[in-house]
């Protein structure tokens, strides 16, 4: 099962490259390994992202792409407590700004929901799941911004300022 769980990410963050390959956007995938982890960001307690979007004459979008199907009868994605709060802690420490990007094989990978992990933590809806015991957001899809696989990042811009009223 974890196996699969692992393999499922990896395919995730494998057509998400593809998707930012066929959109001509230039990255950075953030290799995740623990050589690659500097011993001195222990003390922050924050995770590594997935990937950097550099987005010329603008700056940069830091994700962590995510195979995430929704929870069945709710359309929400649980997303972990304790690894949102780690991404907080990279936002706060180093005021870099995280998002999460979420896909599934159910939707066969062509869609892409964004929400940054801010936005996540203000949905404050937590659950105790009784499968792992681990706590967990639940995030509405209706709070994400969806992104097909025939759109650009320019689909993201365009709803970002209504995303935040």
């Amino acid at each position: 099962m974890i196996t699969d769980i692992r393999e499922k990410e990896r395919k995730a963050e494998s057509k998400f490259k593809e998707w930012l390959d066929k959109n001509n956007t230039p990255y950075w995938y953030i290799q995740q390994d623990i050589a690659s982890f500097s011993p001195a960001l222990k003390k922050y307690m924050t995770k590594r992202p997935d990937f950097i979007i550099l987005l010329p004459n603008i700056g940069f979008i830091i994700t962590d792409v995510e195979y995430k199907p929704t929870l069945e009868k709710y359309e929400k994605f649980p997303v972990d407590v304790k690894e949102t709060k780690s991404y907080i802690n990279l936002q706060k420490y180093f005021n870099l700004q995280v998002w999460y990007v979420f896909s599934s094989d159910k939707s066969h990978f062509n869609t892409w929901y964004w929400i940054p992990v801010q936005k996540v933590v203000e949905t404050k809806e937590i659950y105790l799941s009784k499968k792992d015991r681990n706590e967990y957001f639940s995030v509405p899809m209706s709070q994400t911004i969806q992104i097909s696989k025939d759109d650009s990042l320019n689909r993201l811009f365009s709803k970002i300022s209504a995303f935040y009223k």
